[in-house]
């Protein structure tokens, strides 16, 4: 079972399938407000936020569904560390799954 769904239920909704991104690597955690899965760009690391589909389940009603941000890594590649801190920066955020799953697969050309 997957580790978004470990934490935030087995009907958790994210809106795209999963399989087809293997390199989002999922570091939910149930103390987080909601799923979230890192990966390596060309310029660093990112985290995927993926929040519930209806607002009102939102612990920000006004933060959209998918927000995409600058991280930094304290560990190696090998073995990372993935945080945000006061550089991080929102590349994407949007209520749309279409519109995440455009972006999703311009990285997934690049990887």
């Amino acid at each position: 079972m997957e580790l978004y769904k470990q934490e935030f239920g087995q009907n958790f909704n994210l809106g795209f399938d999963l399989s087809q991104y293997p390199w989002l690597v999922d570091k939910s955690w149930h103390n987080d407000v909601s799923p979230s899965f890192y990966f390596k760009t060309s310029t660093g690391y990112m985290v995927l936020w993926v929040d519930y589909e209806d607002p009102v389940q939102r612990e920000d009603s006004v933060q959209k569904r998918y927000v995409v941000m600058t991280t930094a890594n304290s560990g190696t590649d090998e073995f990372p560390d993935i945080h945000h801190n006061e550089d991080s920066e929102v590349i994407l955020e949007t209520e749309s799954p279409t519109e995440l799953i455009t972006y999703l697969n311009q990285l997934a050309s690049a990887h």
